[in-house]
């Protein structure tokens, strides 16, 4: 086996921060030698994440990184941490997976002017069967003149749509500009028809006790209809797809944007 990974966690000590504290520890290619979160500076990393086989102080210093010779940073922070700690990363040439989202075209077009002497990969959604079902809708939209998006989160998300659901709107867009008109004239309780995403498609957002992350493209053309769902049922879904992009991350030069690049898609 080859040199392990050597893997920083911002944000630790949060409900993502600890799943993936948990699932670096527990892959046998990785390394997890530094957390970072204010909140819980100088605690040790086993008490705060409940991670077992690690022992060292969470910090709230980012010079930690450097310190532990951190090779890939994860963040699953807030877009005001992440711009500092991407900032960080780039003047610093740490590679960084980034599932904090937010990110405008500007902010990118700053990123993929940093990361020049390391790598970044920034992603709506890590769950390898989200990013499936984001390319297989793409290239079914050429064949189809009607599709909707539903996406379907707990009641703690405070956005809404999701990321996942406005990249899966764009890519189609992108796809085919081939979309018959909504032929609604009257809506009875404004926004019965949802949000209007990119080339018109629309796009509905349930916010539901009990559920985590799920999307529905529903594609229809004459006689036909195509749906194409993803469930993620528990954080760990999101987990594949961060380990991949940490092991990976130096083979894909510069900012990306989705997993596609790091998958091969």
């Amino acid at each position: 086996m080859g040199t392990r990974v050597r893997v920083g966690v911002f944000g630790a000590g949060g409900r993502m921060g600890q799943t993936v504290c948990s699932a670096v520890c527990s892959d046998p290619s990785l390394d997890l030698v530094a957390a970072i979160d204010p909140r819980y500076d100088g605690i040790d990393v086993g008490e705060v994440t409940g991670v077992e086989g690690c022992s060292f102080a969470v910090s709230g210093d980012l010079q930690a990184l450097i310190h532990a010779n951190v090779d890939v940073a994860i963040d699953f922070t807030h877009l005001d941490a992440a711009q500092k700690n991407l900032a960080f990363c780039a003047e610093n040439s740490i590679h960084a997976v980034v599932g904090t989202s937010g990110f405008t075209e500007a902010d990118e077009e700053g990123l993929r002017a940093k990361f020049t002497n390391s790598n970044c990969v920034i992603a709506a959604n890590f769950a390898i069967g989200a990013v499936l079902m984001m390319r297989l809708a793409e290239l079914a939209a050429p064949f189809f003149e009607t599709a909707e998006i539903l996406e379907f989160h707990h009641d703690n998300k405070i956005d809404s749509p999701s990321g996942t659901a406005v990249a899966t709107a764009e890519r189609m867009a992108r796809a085919s500009v081939q979309w018959a008109p909504d032929p609604t004239t009257k809506e009875t309780i404004a926004g019965a028809r949802g949000a209007k995403g990119p080339e018109g498609i629309p796009i509905h957002s349930v916010r539901m006790r009990g559920m985590v992350a799920h999307q529905e493209i529903i594609l229809g053309t004459a006689g036909q209809t195509l749906t194409i769902r993803h469930d993620s049922n528990d954080r760990s879904s999101f987990m594949p797809g961060v380990l991949v992009a940490a092991q990976r991350i130096s083979e894909v030069p510069g900012l990306s944007i989705g997993l596609d690049g790091i998958l091969g898609l």
